[in-house]
């Protein structure tokens, strides 16, 4: 029961927090995929059985899974070229004032971030990164001073870094001509690797194809960032530190029906959603962390 009113709760709190402005009005459905629900596929759902039975059954489940993602991807990928600029432009600004007015985010001092690729469509996150930029507070003091860490892809096979940057002059365009940093800075030295910094990271803005608000995340097929995010994870385990809270950003359309997304034990949840509707908890971390916060401004007014 305390668990349902915490919920509730935090739901509330969630339409007092952000400023009004900052909510536009929900998009009609015209702008959301629409999907028939299927029973989620994934090895969780195995029942038991034999080795050699386990072996054959993991195998057909994985198979169907990728056949289901990629029809999925296809169809995700068609709407987003097929959405009016306008109304990309009006939800960027939506999401991205949103986030920057949440309390998470500007509690947040270490974060891990997206590089927008235009080409690939992905909500932009370019005035996001211009304020976790900024080195100084309002007093002129850099006490306070946030810490971004941005990808750079190494190969083919889903290895990716996170590597900090100073400023957005710390890019470059990479053969995809996607920016991302160079492995030194103008100085030659090595660029900190978030994998071996000593403080942990409060939270990762993530992007994707396809979302659900159950947490499920479509991403574009090459596991980066599930490979990524659960070798943090493991390490924020083994290091007794918080896990970092994961945010996706999502425009209207690519929030699509509970259960359409197939899933992998390799799929890695996200704990909120954002979109120009408003933010969504769905973790029980990101519940818990978004009441802490709320009590903490309680307690300052």
């Amino acid at each position: 029961m305390w668990r349902s009113g915490l919920r509730q709760r935090v739901k509330e709190l969630l339409m007092i927090l952000p400023p009004p402005s900052f909510l536009p009005p929900s998009p009609s459905s015209t702008h959301h995929l629409a999907f028939t629900k299927k029973p989620l596929l994934g090895l969780a759902n195995a029942s038991p059985c034999s080795a050699v039975t386990m072996s054959t059954t993991t195998t057909n489940n994985l198979d169907e899974i990728f056949k289901q993602k990629r029809v999925l991807r296809s169809k995700v990928r068609k709407s987003l070229k097929a959405m009016d600029p306008s109304l990309r432009s009006q939800e960027d600004d939506a999401i991205q004032s949103l986030v920057s007015e949440a309390a998470w985010f500007k509690s947040s001092q270490r974060l891990c971030a997206y590089i927008t690729c235009y080409a690939l469509r992905e909500v932009d996150t370019s005035k996001l990164l211009s304020q976790i930029l900024q080195n100084t507070t309002k007093d002129g003091s850099a006490q306070n001073a946030k810490k971004l860490y941005v990808p750079r892809v190494e190969d083919k096979n889903s290895h990716m870094r996170m590597l900090k940057i100073s400023s957005m002059d710390d890019l470059i365009a990479n053969s995809m001509d996607i920016l991302e940093p160079a492995p030194v800075d103008q100085h030659g030295n090595a660029r900190e690797d978030v994998m071996l910094a000593n403080d942990p990271v409060d939270l990762f803005l993530l992007p994707g194809l396809a979302f659900d608000k159950s947490g499920r995340r479509l991403g574009r097929g090459g596991g980066y960032y599930d490979t990524f995010l659960r070798k943090y994870q493991d390490l924020a385990k083994e290091r007794n530190w918080r896990q970092p809270l994961l945010v996706a950003l999502s425009y209207s359309l690519q929030i699509i029906d509970d259960g359409a997304i197939p899933v992998t034990l390799n799929d890695v949840p996200v704990d909120v959603l954002v979109s120009p509707a408003g933010v969504i908890p769905i973790s029980q971390a990101a519940l818990n962390r978004f009441c802490c916060l709320y009590s903490s401004i309680n307690e300052l007014g």
